[in-house]
């Protein structure tokens, strides 16, 4: 057994404000760099178109280097493959596949499944179609040369409907899970990746909820094999989420990505009279773009003093119902696994992910281990967090025992879990 890590840190210079996994910074965009950035997404667009023949779940439509992403130790593809939507559908999703140099072991390499936070809707905030992209921004920086050096491949979705064709569906669990899932069969079906069955998956908020949607919904693929789940930061338990945060300024940043998106799952969720008139006029244009470049609107939100819902959605049955379904269930997760959170967090808060190892703790489940940091912004918790996770997810490949801090005191109390 190890004991829960307190790490004290503070990375980068000033943020005025994070979601996911970007670390916001204020600026503008010249015209050149959006005309760039345009003309590089037309060149994209071919590689991103859906397939007439649907394909099925993890087949590898496409795969492409990406040139101009430097990876220490390796080489980075973005490919899209087939998956399936909450409904069943067949559905296509691009990603990241990211390759070690190095000969693969005996049995093949073991496989990292990461899952990205919440970047909008818009193409040219897809990972996988990013111009001039570097590992810092896609969170990688910290981490991602250790688990080259390790011998790990990296299947890093996109998510459905983001960067492709089709709806997308933010914090749906089972279509997180579908996509991180189907990303690691897509790594198996590329030759050159020599991927074995074994994998991990690792994500940072929303991707947080997404790795943990993944273990509850494992047995989508009886071939692989799953050996634990980690997350930094992650929106596991919505309804407290909802509750502390509506009412906050971090409600312009995730809340446009809830409103366009679980409507397609939920057609009768109600949004006149939960959203605010700003809101209702505004969410579907946020939703549809990138945090990053819609930041100096939602500046102007806040100096408004506009909130983006009108009252607690946590109010209203039918959300209440939604957020139940899209809510982590621990007692379905049947791996060990490792949660990292950040104390100073005002994204996802840190007695929401309290109320969660509570949760773990009480269930019937495997092993789960907490990292709790210090001075750390809800988007260096995927850097530092990483640094921890890696070890962690190391030890999982290995088959060591998991370790448990469930014997340890929570440095926070836990958030009611009747929100």
């Amino acid at each position: 057994m190890t004991r829960t890590v307190t790490v004290l840190a503070v990375i980068g210079g000033v943020v005025l404000v994070g979601v996911a996994a970007t670390a916001v910074v204020l600026g503008v965009r010249s015209t050149t760099e959006s005309r760039d950035d345009e003309s590089f997404q037309n060149s994209l667009s071919s590689f991103y178109e859906t397939p007439d023949d649907a394909p099925a779940p993890g087949e590898l439509v496409r795969v492409e280097p990406i040139s101009d992403l430097d990876v220490p130790g390796g080489t980075a593809y973005r490919m899209l493959y087939g998956t399936n939507a909450p409904d069943g559908a067949a559905a296509v999703s691009s990603g990241m596949l990211i390759v070690p140099d190095a000969p693969a072991p005996p049995g093949g390499r073991p496989v990292l499944a990461w899952a990205h936070g919440t970047l909008g809707f818009g193409d040219e905030c897809t990972p996988s179609r990013r111009y001039r992209p570097t590992l810092d921004d896609l969170d990688f920086g910290s981490w991602l040369p250790s688990v080259m050096d390790r011998g790990w491949v990296v299947a890093a979705t996109d998510y459905t409907g983001i960067g492709t064709a089709g709806d997308p569906y933010y914090l749906i669990a089972k279509s997180e899970a579908q996509d991180v899932i189907d990303s690691v069969r897509a790594a198996r079906n590329y030759p050159d990746a020599e991927a074995s069955s074994t994998y991990v998956t690792f994500g940072h908020s929303q991707g947080g909820h997404a790795s943990m949607s993944a273990a509850m919904y494992a047995d989508l693929a009886p071939e692989l094999r799953l050996v634990g789940a980690a997350a930094a930061a992650p929106a596991a338990l919505l309804g407290p989420l909802f509750t502390e945060q509506y009412d906050q300024f971090v409600a312009w940043g995730i809340g446009p990505s809830v409103a366009v998106s679980w409507p397609v799952v939920y057609p009768d969720l109600p949004l006149d009279g939960v959203l605010s008139s700003s809101a209702m006029s505004r969410y579907a244009d946020l939703g549809q773009g990138c945090i990053t470049q819609e930041l100096g609107k939602l500046l102007l939100e806040r100096a408004e003093g506009q909130q983006f819902f009108a009252s607690d959605p946590m109010t209203n049955p039918q959300w209440v119902a939604a957020v139940a379904d899209q809510t982590i269930d621990v007692n379905r997760i049947g791996v060990p696994t490792f949660v990292v959170q950040s104390l100073s967090d005002v994204i996802v808060l840190p007695n929401t992910t309290a109320l969660l190892s509570d949760e773990f703790c009480a269930a019937a489940s495997p092993t789960y281990d907490m990292s709790w940091l210090g001075q750390t912004t809800h988007q260096d918790t995927a850097k530092v967090g990483g640094l921890l996770a890696v070890d962690w997810i190391q030890d999982r490949f290995d088959a060591v025992p998991a370790p448990n801090s469930c014997a340890h005191p929570l440095p926070i109390a836990p958030a009611d879990p009747g929100q």
